[in-house]
């Protein structure tokens, strides 16, 4: 069917948003040794990639008033592949940060117009399990990134992953530009620009942001000092980031399977529960010597796995009239998040004086997942009648 169809392009397109991320992780240790960053700078070259989302995601949500969704997405892509290419190319760690950020001023628009296409294309229909997985591939393109940046950096330098990140990223605007059709039915752009949030949609897309960036910061803290955390109990580099990378992978196909799940036979809640528990415990398991195999399995196997029906709060929050703005207003949320996460984990870091420390703030994130969610559903429950 056609919605499957676009799901794929959108899909293979997305990938580019955690490929690109990915390359400051990747290419740290190297950078650290370069330009004598420490954990915070290095953590706050991480989180650079997310700080124009608290300044640029609301207006770019106006932007949808008066532009298609393909072409904002290809102006995303754009910006993602000219940031790459600043980074490659920089002589000093501060041109470095101003390409991560204007890689992650085009991740801004490309990840909030390739949410929107994939609600506008399911609302009502399957949201859940399309949701589990679209959102896979951003760890998809972070798992192929810990490896393969890994192996370019041996191989070349740290110059080729940011090289490799922006050519894919270019190829995604491209591809969207040519392909990406919208569905028939959508409200007009004169019935989203005459219309604000309602009061009650403010509070939902204000805690389904909350709930996602919460999510995404715990996700972000394991995949930056995970591995060094396994190196600290006498992995190799390579090795390390490989069982990193595993949880992962595998989580591509547990989130579909966490989205069909609850698609079907319900209980959100109690799948959240146990999910976010479980990736507290993997992360308590990381900092366990020879744990690392069976933590990263149990985090990608059932931590991750409600991704999709946590991105899936967005769609439920607000209006399809609204949309645009209202994801606009979740994503400034899911960014303050993200952006402040990497500087507190290196900063916790540098004061307990091992990385370990950082996977403990990590487990904190993800249990707050829990609280926001269920406040979620019980505004929205009060307010409309639906869970």
């Amino acid at each position: 069917m056609m919605r499957w169809r676009i799901l794929a392009l959108l899909f293979l397109a997305r990938v580019g948003l955690g490929f690109q991320f990915q390359t400051m992780g990747s290419v740290s240790a190297e950078i650290s040794g370069i330009f004598g960053l420490d954990n915070a700078r290095i953590g706050l070259m991480i989180g650079l990639f997310m700080a124009p989302g608290l300044v640029l995601v609301l207006p770019a949500g106006v932007l949808g008033r008066f532009a298609p969704d393909r072409i904002l997405t290809g102006l995303g892509f754009g910006g993602l592949a000219l940031g790459g290419l600043v980074s490659a190319l920089a002589p000093s760690a501060e041109i470095i940060g101003i390409g991560r950020m204007l890689a992650g001023a085009g991740s801004v628009m490309a990840m909030l117009y390739l949410s929107k296409m994939v609600v506008d294309w399911f609302d009502g229909r399957e949201i859940a399990t399309a949701m589990s997985i679209f959102v896979t591939s951003w760890p998809l393109g972070i798992a192929m990134g810990q490896v393969g940046h890994a192996f370019l950096l041996e191989m070349i330098g740290w110059r080729a992953p940011f090289m490799v990140a922006s050519l894919y990223c270019a190829l995604a605007a491209l591809v969207i530009l040519a392909f990406y059709r919208p569905p028939h039915d959508l409200p007009s752009h004169g019935a989203a620009r005459a219309k604000g949030l309602l009061p009650v949609e403010w509070s939902l897309v204000i805690l389904a942001g909350f709930a996602w960036g919460v999510f995404n910061a715990g996700y972000i803290v394991y995949l930056s000092f995970g591995p060094a955390t396994l190196e600290a109990q006498g992995m190799g580099s390579l090795a390390a980031a490989s069982v990193i990378s595993l949880g992962s992978w595998v989580m591509m196909g547990s989130g579909a399977a966490c989205g069909l799940i609850v698609d079907r036979f319900g209980r959100r809640d109690l799948v959240l529960l146990i999910c976010m528990a479980s990736a507290a415990v993997a992360l308590l398991l990381l900092r366990i010597p020879d744990a690392g195999l069976a933590a990263s399995l149990i985090f990608g196997l059932i931590g991750m796995a409600p991704a999709g029906v946590i991105m899936a709060l967005a769609g439920q929050a607000v209006a399809p009239e609204r949309r645009a703005f209202g994801m606009g207003v979740f994503f400034t949320v899911y960014y303050a998040a993200l952006t402040a996460a990497p500087p507190m984990a290196g900063w916790v870091v540098d004061r307990a004086g091992e990385p370990g420390a950082a996977i403990l703030f990590g487990a904190v994130l993800f249990v707050l997942v829990v609280p926001a969610t269920l406040l979620f559903r019980a505004t929205r429950q009060r307010a409309f009648g639906m869970p």
